[in-house]
């Protein structure tokens, strides 16, 4: 017998859909039915199946292996409950813009058994809302409901459509318990629909005027300037980039990353910020061409330096910005660089880069050469100073700073992986995002990635989406070949991410990876922004403890929660003031790669 259920999983195994992450409800009796029967049938199922007893865990593994393999993963929940319980994880998908189709029963429609699947138990009176999709509508590229089999394996494959489409992101399908029980025949198994192409738009271009335009204004730029976010998303462009500041003599500046911009080694990459006060490249305020391009906030306005002097760009500055999805920032209430740039174009950063660097727009070969250098300086410095900073000492008794622990743990990871394109960052520091971004920056495209959004929680689930995404060495099932996947949290960020959910996931799947969590006793980020308001005010002279953003004086065994929901199988060491940080970094590494563990450090900071 096969249902709308088997057509469901059928129709995801035929778009290319793999994995799908789970939480079971009442809603699913047809699904979990028909998941068996495929077992029975055939020994496994269409699609593999990754139990996720936390739903914000869920989809942040989705999101994680979509991100590693840039295939769509499958999330799916139960009822409006369900969707709620992605919490945070759905704001991340869509700021990230990480296509993922996300699936959700509803509550049955008929009382009296007028059809299977009718209700039958209380909760399907409570669970039925007016609008289910509203819960996540706005985050999503669409929603639709299944109000029959024989259109799923059309509303399946435009739904996957739109979500690879730029800009990028998640969609959301639903349907009620008795649809999916609806018995069908076996022919809707060989739909027309499945004969059909449903391509993603195509990347798109600059304008002709628009590749002369910039073209001409970088190359006759004094001091011109490139900002991105997020361009590491598509590798290509990664190069793309590098030859053109090569080319040109520009210097590149990443602002708010997602994921590996520029390589580290690029003699004109000259820094990363979170644009903190005085942050932010004194390059801006000088330039005369800026290209923002791919990115999230290139500055902020109110912002000045430690002299006083406004971290912008001069009136006088020529700004151009590209974008492959949405250069208008239309899913934001107010943006301020659409308002200061003299053209803005929806276009490939891959297609655009290449565009200006066959438009044979040239410059003074003098003026590039002198340039050059002194970049090359502005590079070499950066380069210095993170280094010099990770050979700093604490004071006796005091904790390691971050910028040693992020030292301790890179070189750890290179010698015992080698190859640099062998391990993977997933990054959710946060007030430690720009040193770990600098510190730990990757010399590969792909190296390192962050969630995309700003809800945390991200971390722990990720490394299990990633390891599945094939980065696990010996399964060889993934598009690239990570030996080591490493968590970066802090200790707040440790909490949002159901570390007990995403531990049990890790030992259940055999999903092994490092994390590392930067204890400072609690939320510092609040702190910070109540200091940026009130730098000198009442809660400037507390604790964190009494400013309630502490987790102290009592504080959460991080380790052993990691080590009890893998029934002991993840090993773990608590790092503070004058333990051994290298040799417990070494070890942690080795366990993952040579034991196939989950390994766990808790390196204790200066408290909040």
């Amino acid at each position: 017998m096969y249902t709308t259920s088997s057509l469901f999983f059928h129709t995801l195994a035929q778009v290319g859909i793999t994995h799908a992450f789970v939480n079971w409800g009442s809603d699913h009796p047809a699904l979990l039915e028909d998941l068996q029967r495929q077992r029975a049938d055939h020994g496994n199922t269409a699609v593999e199946i990754i139990t996720c007893p936390n739903e914000m865990a869920a989809l942040s593994a989705a999101q994680a292996f979509t991100q590693v393999t840039n295939t769509p993963a499958a999330v799916i929940v139960h009822v409006d409950v369900g969707t709620q319980a992605l919490a945070g994880a759905v704001h991340n998908a869509s700021r990230g813009k990480v296509p993922i189709l996300v699936f959700a029963g509803a509550s049955p429609s008929t009382v009296e058994g007028e059809l299977k699947g009718s209700r039958n138990e209380w909760i399907h009176w409570m669970q039925d809302v007016p609008d289910q999709p509203a819960i996540v509508r706005q985050y999503m590229r669409f929603t639709a409901q299944i109000n029959a089999p024989e259109n799923i394996p059309h509303l399946v494959r435009r739904a996957l459509q739109i979500a690879t489409s730029e800009p990028k992101g998640p969609v959301y399908l639903w349907a009620r318990r008795e649809v999916l029980e609806k018995e069908i025949d076996e022919s809707l198994f060989n739909s027309p629909a499945s004969l059909y192409k449903w391509p993603s738009i195509e990347p798109t271009a600059l304008s002709p005027s628009a590749v002369n335009v910039i073209g001409d204004a970088l190359a006759q730029a004094n001091n011109p300037l490139i900002i991105t976010s997020y361009i590491g998303r598509n590798p290509a462009a990664v190069g793309a980039l590098e030859m053109l500041s090569r080319l040109m003599a520009i210097p590149v500046f990443v602002t708010c990353p997602s994921a590996t911009n520029v390589s580290l080694s690029h003699p004109f990459f000259v820094g990363v910020s979170f644009l903190a006060p005085g942050t932010h490249t004194p390059l801006l305020s000088t330039a005369d061409v800026i290209l923002v391009i791919d990115a999230e906030v290139p500055w902020i306005p109110l912002n000045k330096d430690n002299q006083g002097n406004s971290e912008r760009p001069s009136d006088d500055a020529r700004i151009f910005v590209i974008d492959s999805g949405d250069p208008l920032k239309e899913t934001i209430g107010m943006d301020h660089v659409a308002g200061v740039a003299e053209l803005i174009s929806r276009a490939s950063a891959e297609v655009a880069l290449f565009q200006l660097l066959n438009s044979g727009s040239t410059g003074s070969a003098t003026g590039y050469y002198t340039r050059s250098r002194n970049i090359q300086a502005i590079h070499d410095a950066f380069i210095a100073d993170m280094r010099n900073a990770e050979t700093v000492m604490s004071e006796p008794n005091m904790p390691y700073l971050p910028s040693r622990i992020f030292g301790a743990l890179r070189t750890a990871v290179e010698n015992k992986v080698p190859h640099p394109a062998s391990t993977l960052y997933l990054n959710e520091t946060i007030s430690n995002y720009p040193l770990s971004w600098s510190h730990l920056h990757p010399d590969t495209p792909l190296g390192m990635l962050s969630s995309g959004g700003s809800s945390l929680g991200w971390a722990l689930g990720a490394g299990v989406g990633a390891v599945l995404g094939g980065v696990n060495a010996g399964k060889g099932v993934g598009k690239v070949g990570y030996e080591l996947v490493v968590s970066v949290v802090g200790d707040g960020t440790f909490l949002f991410g159901a570390p007990s959910s995403a531990f049990w996931m890790a030992r259940r799947y055999e999903t092994p990876f490092l994390t590392i969590v930067l204890n400072n006793g609690g939320w510092k980020s609040p702190k910070l922004s109540m200091l940026g308001i009130h730098p000198e005010g009442h809660g400037s002279k507390v604790t964190g403890n009494q400013l309630t953003v502490g987790f102290g004086p009592d504080m959460p065994a991080y380790v052993g929660i990691a080590v009890a929901a893998t029934g002991g199988w993840a090993w773990g060491k608590r790092v503070a003031a004058g333990d051994s940080l290298w040799e417990t970094m070494s070890e942690a590494v080795r366990i993952v790669v040579e034991e196939r563990r989950c390994a766990i450090v808790e390196c204790v900071l200066e408290s909040i």
